[in-house]
């Protein structure tokens, strides 16, 4: 157990909070959706707010986020563990939050298509919104979320992170998806699919018959992630092309 060193005051320093918020995006309908919270306390209550609260004594910023994010959405405690969570930055305004001085540590996490979350904790209600149709958020939770936005789709660039927003089996239309929703562009089917199949460790094979989507072409071989975390060569996305419906 560790002790105060001799001669050392903590009440010479102004106490200040952590919290931890988060940016948690999907996949729906091929349109990118992130979770939102109604507060149900004040300040701003009845606002739309990212999920989150303040970190306990002991525990750590990510156990509190993953506590946070179960508590606020009803999602259990397994679902919440399964997430990638990507730490994105620290949030320190002096002035951010009207109760008192207040750190915040975001985090960005990534899922599957889940379903309609359900609120709890200090939330009124939780919600899936598409991005860029929602009212401004309590908070600098705007910031964040436009932050969050950013990063993961740089990080879809290097990394083998779009899998995340996958089912366990998918196919390359809807990793191929992943992609378009999160950049906003539309990509060359050919050419998407060469690239998955050419890099390393990025997907693997599922043996097993094929899926049938909802196309008219014959049905789709199914891919799992592979071992790779990292996109050698990255995969990067293309200037211009913006897609058609996204706005």
């Amino acid at each position: 157990m560790s002790t105060v060193p001799e001669g050392y005051d903590p009440h010479a320093f102004t106490p200040f909070a952590v919290t931890v918020d988060l940016a948690v995006f999907t996949v729906r309908e091929g349109r990118l959706h992130v979770l939102l919270v109604t507060r149900g306390e004040e300040p701003y209550k009845g606002r739309w707010a990212l999920p989150g609260g303040f970190v306990l004594p002991r525990e750590s910023a990510e156990e509190a986020a993953r506590r946070e994010l179960a508590e606020e959405t009803g999602l259990t405690q397994d679902t919440v563990c399964g997430f990638h969570l990507e730490q994105l930055r620290t949030y320190s305004d002096p002035d951010r939050d009207p109760r008192m001085r207040v750190v915040s540590v975001a985090y960005a996490a990534l899922v599957p298509d889940l379903p309609e979350p359900r609120s709890g904790g200090d939330a009124a209600h939780a919600q899936w919104w598409e991005t860029g149709g929602t009212e401004p958020l309590a908070f600098d939770h705007d910031r964040i979320l436009a932050d969050a936005h950013d990063r993961i789709g740089a990080r879809l660039e290097y990394s083998c992170l779009a899998t995340a927003f996958c089912p366990a089996e998918f196919t390359l239309g809807e990793l191929q998806q992943v992609y378009e929703t999160v950049w906003g562009v539309e990509l060359d089917r050919p050419n998407f699919r060469r690239k998955v199949l050419t890099t390393p460790g990025f997907v693997q094979a599922v043996e097993g018959p094929p899926r049938r989507t909802g196309g008219r072409g014959k049905p789709a071989a199914l891919y799992k992630a592979g071992a790779a975390t990292a996109l050698h060569p990255p995969l990067l996305r293309p200037e211009g092309r913006p897609k058609g419906r996204t706005t």
